[in-house]
């Protein structure tokens, strides 16, 4: 997969500097897009979507229940399932989450009974034998399973969406920036930290009230760097919506935001292109789609860290 220029660009003050910043832009979203098409095709993808596929999709009820019971698990399967298809093992000691599991059984045409209660039932089916039955759901039953961190063994494939470089000037001119994007920001340390696998969140408040970006903070400044950009993007572009149906839209364009504002600073933010790949939803090309809104919001972003280096 090719790699986002890690030299810091500056444009001039003067009257086309926003056209130049603009055509700039729209020349790296055209990047990440051709960058997500190679993440897509790449064989360490492709190795991290085999294993996606393995984890069921839970119903909501047993989403429910796997949250009540262990609210930071991100990945749960059977105490076998573990051991046969990914090479790990359920430490000693550890709880069992308890879902809701599928019965599947010949059933009724008529009555859609299991074969022992169809002749318990008042059915009076009896056209075919119960051995030709097709089979179907009959019920449920309750089932253990264990989440990732329940489980110690082989590693998964995981995929490096992190951007690296140098940040060590840029985190405290967007957390001082924050100011002139009207939103609240504060810096998490990793113990203290309660969103469980998120890197960041932004929470939209009253009206009265300023979006509030929260963060982790981590040893990789450069990564710490674009979370900052993708949750402010968030609060700048997506305040008060909440249709879980455009959830992906909207990290498209927050992590489009990122790797504008990162890769203007001179990060390599290069790792967007595998964690916009990861999200079901838009493709690619729907960057270029909704150029304005990134460019925009990443210019606001970029001149808010600007002004701050001015003031200095």
């Amino acid at each position: 997969m090719t790699s986002s220029n890690s030299s810091v660009v500056s444009f001039d003050e003067s009257d086309t500097r926003r056209d130049e910043m603009h055509s700039t832009m729209e020349a790296w979203a055209e990047d990440l897009v051709e960058e997500i098409d190679e993440a897509i095709s790449s064989d360490r993808f492709q190795e991290w979507l085999d294993v996606q596929s393995q984890f069921h999709d839970y119903s909501y009820r047993n989403t429910l229940l796997i949250t009540r019971q262990c609210p930071e698990a991100t990945r749960v399967a059977g105490y076998r399932t573990w051991q046969t298809e990914f090479d790990r093992h359920v430490k000693e000691g550890e709880t069992a989450i308890w879902i809701w599991a599928p019965i599947i059984a010949k059933q009724c045409p008529e009555c859609e009974n299991s074969p022992s209660y169809h002749e318990r039932s008042e059915c009076d089916y009896d056209e075919t034998p119960s051995e030709t039955w097709s089979k179907g759901l009959v019920g449920f039953r309750p089932a253990p399973v264990f989440d990732i961190s329940q489980t110690e063994g082989e590693p998964l494939p995981k995929l490096e969406t992190d951007a690296t470089g140098d940040a060590d000037e840029l985190v405290p001119a967007l957390l001082e920036g924050s100011k002139a994007l009207d939103v609240d920001v504060e810096v998490i340390s990793k113990p203290a930290w309660t969103h469980g696998d998120a890197e960041g969140i932004c929470q939209y408040r009253s009206s009265a009230e300023q979006p509030l970006v929260e963060v982790q903070d981590r040893e990789n400044s450069a990564a710490l760097a674009v979370t900052l950009v993708h949750e402010y993007a968030h609060a700048l572009l997506h305040g008060g919506v909440d249709d879980e149906t455009e959830r992906s839209k909207r990290e498209l364009e927050a992590e489009a935001v990122g790797y504008i504002v990162g890769r203007y600073f001179g990060l390599d933010t290069s790792g967007s292109a595998f964690y916009l790949a990861a999200w079901e939803g838009d493709k690619p090309e729907a960057i270029l789609d909704r150029l304005e809104r990134i460019s925009s919001t990443a210019g606001e972003i970029i001149d808010a860290v600007d002004e701050v280096g001015t003031d200095e």
